[in-house]
């Protein structure tokens, strides 16, 4: 209904302006100060572009809300829009996993950190995890297409019935995907888990009168940088974990009424999900003095 249109579009095109401006100034900063360019800013960064590229999908998802029919973007955009969303998403996860290894090994194994953690290791790495995500994300190009009825039947003109969707011939194959998908969501953040217990533990031993200033100062740089991640973890949980638990409904749901509470239901997660793209650089200036 056009009740619930309008403020979605507009909470939706706020997220679009905040998020491709704070994003965009996370990517200059990390270029352009030669000491925000430590191997953690350098998976924020990244993280930043994959953000960015996220956000291109919003006009689309937009369009989509207000006219599903016709799609009048061609056959390439209607293909891209899910699968850059799907493999950005994908880039996030494994940065985030990737860093919180780092993290790990910085606070727990730290001899062996020096040795293996490099910029040009990570820079390497980082390319490596986007190679990775989107080549998994590969089958989300021939999944979708623009379909369009027969005139014959609806009496409507061929262009009009246009609707970027997924192919009917492979539903089966889409629903695998977002199985795939959703366990591409849950299976890293037991890993996360696991590693956060594992440097919360080691920063807690640690805890109290320390060895003089300078361990003084790496442990409270350990902290601050945990308690960032930490955050940025959190809350990308909470904004991604509604977007696949609509998916899951979704895939499971026949009947009308769970349909119609679906679709709303998928209405809210989808903002979450854009807000998940927006707000890292809000949480970096509310957390980082050095990033204010």
């Amino acid at each position: 209904s056009l009740g619930a249109l309008v403020p979605v579009t507009a909470v939706c095109l706020g997220l679009f302006a905040v998020g491709v401006s704070g994003n965009v100034v996370t990517v200059l900063l990390i270029r352009r100060y030669r000491d925000m360019r430590t191997t953690t800013n350098l998976y924020l960064g990244s993280m930043a572009v994959s953000d960015l590229l996220i956000l291109l999908g919003l006009p689309f998802d937009l369009y989509r809300l207000w006219r599903s029919r016709p799609w009048v973007f061609g056959p390439l955009l209607c293909r891209l829009s899910l699968y850059v969303g799907e493999g950005c998403t994908y880039a996030t996860l494994l940065h985030m996993t990737a860093l919180s290894v780092e993290r790990y090994l910085a606070i727990c194994r730290p001899l062996r950190a020096r040795v293996l953690v490099t910029r040009r290791r990570v820079r390497a790495l980082i390319a490596a995890l986007w190679a990775v995500a989107l080549l998994s994300a590969g089958p989300f190009l021939f999944l979708m297409g623009v379909e369009q009825e027969d005139p014959d039947i609806y009496a409507v003109p061929s262009f009009f019935s246009r609707e970027c969707r997924p192919s009917p011939a492979r539903l089966g194959a889409l629903r695998i995907m977002l199985w795939v998908t959703t366990a591409y969501f849950f299976l890293p953040f037991l890993c996360l888990g696991v590693l956060y217990g594992l440097i919360g533990r080691e920063l807690w031993r640690n805890r109290g009168p320390l060895r003089g200033p300078a361990a003084s100062g790496r442990e409270k740089g350990h902290r601050q940088t945990v308690r960032v991640l930490l955050v940025v973890v959190l809350a990308f949980v909470v904004c991604w974990l509604p977007f696949h638990v609509g998916r899951i409904i979704y895939l499971h749901t026949e009947d009308t009424r769970t349909m119609y509470i679906s679709q709303y239901f998928n209405i809210v997660a989808l903002q979450l999900f854009y807000l998940s793209a927006s707000i890292n650089p809000i949480l970096y200036n509310l957390i980082s003095k050095k990033y204010r």
